[in-house]
C-alpha cells in the first residue's frame, strides 16, 4: 500500500507526490528442489484518483497487472543468484475522461545476495527491458542494504 504522501503541487506535472492512494495485492507460490528455488507471483495495483491533477483536473489509473517469476541458484548459506523476469500491462490514464495509452511491458534482470553477517545482507541487482509497448524502456541498477531477523538465522 503506498500512501499519499511526499510535496505535490498540482500546477506541475512532475511531483515527488502522487496525491493519490494505492494498494497491490499479490499472491505467490514458491517451490525449491535442491540448490534452486523457482517463485511466482502475480498481483494488481489500484490505485484511487487523484482529484487535483493539473490544476483540478481528475487523473484515474486503470489498474496495472503484473507477474513475476524467479529462479533462484542458492550458492552457499546466504549467497544466492537470481533471475528475474516481469511482466506488466493495463494503467491506462484518463485525465478528465480522456484516455491515454494502456502500458505493456516486459523486463528480466539478476539479483546477488550476499550475507554480511547473520543479520544484514547485501543485495546488487539489474534488470533491462526487453519489450515495451509503453515507457519502461530503461536500465536498472542497484543495491540494497537488508536487515534480517526471525527464526533460522
Amino acid at each position: 500500500m503506498t500512501s499519499p504522501l511526499g510535496q505535490y503541487d498540482s500546477d506541475k506535472l512532475v511531483n515527488i507526490g502522487t496525491n493519490r492512494w494505492s494498494f497491490k495485492p499479490e499472491l505467490g507460490i514458491s517451490k525449491t528442489v535442491g540448490p534452486l528455488t523457482l517463485e511466482l507471483a502475480t498481483g494488481v495495483r489500484f490505485y484511487t484518483d487523484n482529484n487535483d491533477f493539473l490544476d483540478g483536473r481528475t487523473l484515474q489509473v486503470k489498474p496495472v497487472y503484473s507477474v513475476q517469476g524467479h529462479l533462484i541458484y542458492s550458492i552457499t548459506p546466504g549467497i544466492w543468484l537470481g533471475l528475474d523476469g516481469l511482466y506488466y500491462g493495463g494503467g491506462r490514464a484518463v485525465i478528465d475522461g480522456n484516455k491515454g495509452k494502456r502500458l505493456e511491458n516486459g523486463r528480466v534482470g539478476l539479483t546477488l545476495a550476499l550475507p554480511i553477517n547473520p543479520h544484514n545482507s547485501l543485495k546488487i541487482y539489474g534488470s533491462t527491458g526487453v519489450y515495451a509497448k509503453t515507457g519502461g524502456e530503461y536500465d536498472l541498477v542497484g543495491i540494497v542494504w537488508q536487515l534480517r531477523w526471525g527464526g533460522g538465522l
